[in-house]
């Protein structure tokens, strides 16, 4: 790793609150949106250096306009925490982590990896679809926190999900896409799901939602870069499911190093961030 480049604040490891109520309604929903749960300083010190991380990531080679639905959506880069002792400290918060754990219900919780989806200018959609279609792993007990590096403003706004469309697990295995944007519309127009948008977000603002909670994002249509920064998490303890096609193959290979079906998910990628049984007293 990088040495950290600048000076960054101390902290992201202080507790964030939630009320039983807020546990509750991700718990009902799949989803939530919690206010500061970095504050606007934090995210300052930090965006600079992961967009620097992002740039240089960055495969796209052609205009937006030129690109796939996927190539249109964002520049998606994993790993940042791999690349940079800062991105670590940002990645591996223990403040982060301790929400996911407490949403999901659980005493700790694994990371799987991170990612930063930067959508451009002009960007496209992100169609509807389930994360954990990509994710070879046996349990229900997974869960994204998606923070913005810079206000977003209604225009562009949060994800959309479908309430509790989390609770009915694998709904269908294709892949983010203009086939995964109309089946999905179907489905959730067919169950009744009901759609959620948080609308504009500040930096540090965060949304959590599960592995199977139906999901999409507008495009982008200001000057300005989305700059979104998520990191997804795993109960810790969850071993790894037999892989049912390519895109499971393939994140076993990248995100869980070394392991097969049966083992636990507990790679070197994969650090515990979080144990309630570690901090008892």
């Amino acid at each position: 790793m990088e040495e950290v480049e600048r000076e960054l604040p101390p902290g992201l490891s202080e507790d964030y609150p939630l009320a039983a109520s807020q546990i509750e309604a991700y718990a009902r929903d799949g989803h939530i949106l919690l206010r500061g749960v970095a504050s606007e300083e934090e995210v300052a010190a930090y965006e600079p250096l992961l967009s620097e991380l992002v740039r240089r990531g960055n495969r796209h080679d052609k205009p937006v306009e030129q690109r796939d639905t996927y190539g249109k959506a964002f520049i998606q880069v994993g790993n940042l925490w791999e690349k940079s002792e800062a991105a670590a400290r940002f990645t591996l918060a223990r403040r982060f982590a301790k929400i996911a754990a407490e949403l999901m219900g659980v005493d700790g919780v694994r990371l799987y990896h991170d990612q930063a989806l930067y959508k451009e200018p002009g960007g496209g959609h992100t169609p509807w679809h389930q994360d954990q279609i990509y994710w070879p792993l046996d349990t229900d007990k997974t869960i994204t926190l998606w923070m913005p590096l810079v206000p977003i403003p209604e225009a562009v706004g949060s994800m959309t999900f479908a309430s509790g469309s989390h609770r009915n697990g694998l709904i269908d295995k294709t892949v983010i896409s203009d086939e995964s944007h109309r089946t999905l519309a179907q489905y959730i127009e067919g169950k009744g799901f009901p759609r959620k948008t948080y609308g504009a977000m500040r930096p540090g603002d965060a949304t959590f939602h599960a592995g199977w909670t139906v999901h999409s994002a507008p495009g982008n249509p200001t000057d300005v870069m989305r700059k979104v920064m998520t990191i997804i998490y795993v109960a810790d303890g969850v071993r790894i499911a037999e892989p049912d096609s390519n895109a499971r193959r393939a994140d076993l290979a990248t995100w869980l190093p070394g392991l097969a079906p049966g083992d636990v998910a507990a790679s070197r990628l994969n650090p515990l961030l979080y144990s309630r049984k570690s901090e008892a007293p």
